[in-house]
């Protein structure tokens, strides 16, 4: 490479003018030497750059500084896929996200591609193609593509989260409520409340009083509340609700079905019980000119009631349920006497008790009353259940889960001493074990009854049911708010496991050792029932279906009981000295240590 001197290179900038950019090269002739060298090296870069730019000539390139200037709230908005640039402006209107898409525009559509994966198809990429204006100019891409800095991360602005929660993924967020903290207390501490994010955290940026909910009514008319309204023009209503995601124990359907659910692999930590805090949904309605008396009756066309989040997310509930008087379907604003969280829907959501969590929509901004179930995706094509045998489905064919079925789960377990077992003719001693968890029904059934066994479900004992619900002899109220059993029960259970039950595996243990190191398992289950006596099924083969939903059969916990090397099952002064203990939620992959006998 030949070297010219500084007097030679000057001649040269009108001809690096041409090819980039006149203000650089004024930039070159006033620079330093030193500066002047690394700016005309790039600018040389820059020329081989542009020469090397074999796409189509006969489009325009835009630099990514331009493209930012078609941000969502300009008359133009522009989004960048790859390293070509495309006018959306006259797509939004018929985007079946409605405007969601507006989100991306005055950048890269990919991250938010990466969310809604149905956008990764030939056919949207073909509808794409006809808003194309033009490519990424080659000085904004590393590659063939935009820097990965100059691409928005969705998720920048969410908030921060307590470090005890159990993440699924990042991002979006999804934690699970870590198990010893479940039934620590009635009420989920709003920062360890499990999370269900399927996009990022919107962001309000006006007073939140201000902000505005839009009622739809089945003739087409509107009405727009402020937070504002809510709060001074309705009574204040309280609430206390579990909310269950319907993947809970996903992970436990998958291994103990011996086949793999689609999915978030949760295990007993996707549900959370609050105290709710807004305003009934059928004083809204109501108030909106919706003629509540005949959608009770049943003679109102509007038959479902459809909620809509800023983020995109939708869901609908039946008009029934909504309007009921001892529904307690609430417009939410605060959660255990707080404001709501972020992350669970502030400044506004809905919360429609005894349901699946998925109908309770954050970020509330639209409420429409129609003859149909939302359109969203997560009400048409998700949150259904099928058959066992039925892999490729017809998701027209399945009714949306609404109500929750009965569940439970062991949520810690405590090993004491060892003893020997009253009223036992074989002497036989036992491990002292105390048991916690919670146990729910939706629909508002109350739960009548929770049974425990230490031997695998070959005995069963009934656990204690917690009275929470139960106001104080001090005077204070209930935590307990609504019409129905909408929270969960609390219950413990203390008992002795058997030596006997504590069994050879039959192959390779939990944590991966061979039978021969001594190991034994004994397994503990839980199994609730309702008011109405639904109880759950003793096994995820006959309940499993290829999204993991309802995953309600009985919860069992493995113990694995290690011997040392001299050790006996003889007396319980030598077995306490001689045993080690392990424990495991079902599903889990490694039994971790609890406690030594």
């Amino acid at each position: 490479m030949s070297v010219i001197g500084p007097s030679a290179r000057r001649i040269n900038i009108a001809l690096i003018a041409g090819a980039a950019s006149l203000v650089l090269a004024v930039s070159l002739y006033h620079a330093t030497p030193a500066k002047f060298d690394a700016l005309y090296d790039q600018q040389q870069h820059l020329i081989i750059d542009h020469e090397l730019d074999t796409r189509d000539p006969g489009l325009p390139r835009f630099r990514l500084s331009d493209v930012r200037k078609h941000h969502g709230k300009s008359s133009q908005p522009w989004v960048v896929y790859g390293d070509k640039v495309y006018d959306i402006t006259d797509w939004i209107e018929a985007h079946p996200g409605g405007d969601v898409i507006l989100r991306a525009a005055g950048g890269s559509i990919e991250p938010y591609w990466d969310i809604f994966t149905i956008h990764k198809s030939d056919y949207v990429r073909d509808i794409l193609k006809q808003y194309l204006i033009g490519f990424v100019d080659v000085a904004d891409l590393v590659d063939g593509r935009p820097a990965r800095e100059e691409i928005e991360d969705p998720f920048a602005d969410d908030p921060d989260r307590h470090p005890d929660l159990i993440t699924m993924t990042s991002k979006p967020r999804n934690a699970e409520t870590p198990a010893p903290a479940m039934t620590a207390d009635f009420l989920t501490p709003n920062d360890l409340f499990y999370v269900r994010n399927h996009m990022w955290v919107p962001s309000i940026a006006e007073d939140p009083g201000k902000y505005t909910l839009t009622i739809e009514l089945p003739c087409g008319s509107e009405k727009v509340y402020t937070l504002d309204d809510l709060k001074t023009k309705f009574p204040t209503r309280k609430v206390t609700a579990v909310l269950q995601c319907s993947g809970n124990r996903r992970r436990h359907m998958s291994e103990g079905s011996g086949r793999k659910a689609n999915g978030l692999p949760w295990n007993v930590g996707a549900i959370s019980n609050a105290c709710w805090e807004g305003v009934f949904l059928s004083d809204v309605l109501s108030d909106a000119g919706f003629d509540v008396n005949a959608a009770i009756a049943g003679t109102s066309e509007a038959k479902h009631v459809q909620f809509s989040g800023l983020e995109a997310y939708g869901a609908s509930i039946p008009v029934k349920k909504a309007v009921d008087p001892q529904g307690d379907v609430l417009l939410a604003y605060g959660m255990n006497g707080q404001p709501l969280p972020r992350d669970h829907g502030f400044p506004l959501r809905a919360v429609v008790p005894g349901h699946v969590a998925a109908r309770s929509v954050k970020w509330l901004s639209r409420v429409t009353l129609s003859d149909e179930e939302s359109w969203s995706q997560w009400q048409r094509k998700d949150y259904k259940c099928f058959g066992p045998n039925q892999t490729h489905v017809d998701w027209e064919t399945a009714p949306s889960i609404q109500e929750m079925p009965v569940q439970s789960a062991i949520t810690t377990c405590k090993l004491g001493s060892w003893k020997r077992l009253a009223l036992d003719e074989d002497k036989q001693t036992g491990k002292d074990a105390s048991l916690t968890g919670y146990a729910y029904s939706g629909g508002g059934r109350a739960i009548v009854r929770v049974d425990v066994s230490l031997d695998g479900g070959k005995s069963w004992s009934q656990a204690k049911i917690l009275p929470d619900c139960v106001a104080t002899k001090n005077g204070s109220e209930s935590p307990c708010f609504g019409h129905g059993s909408w929270s969960w029960r609390r219950w413990t259970f203390d008992g002795a496991i058997p030596m006997n039950a504590f069994t050879s595996p039959s192959k390779a243990d939990a944590t991966g050792e061979d039978s021969h190191n001594n190991k034994r398992i004994a397994t503990l289950v839980v199994k609730a029932t309702d008011e109405a006596y639904n109880t759950q099924p003793e096994s995820h083969a006959a309940t499993w279906n290829v999204r993991g939903n309802l995953a309600t059969a009985w919860h069992r916990l493995n113990l694995a009981m290690a011997f040392s090397a001299n050790g006996h099952e003889k007396a319980p002064e030598s077995a306490g000295r001689n045993m080690s203990f392990w424990f495991t939620m079902q599903g889990d992959d490694k039994l971790s240590k609890i406690g030594t006998g």
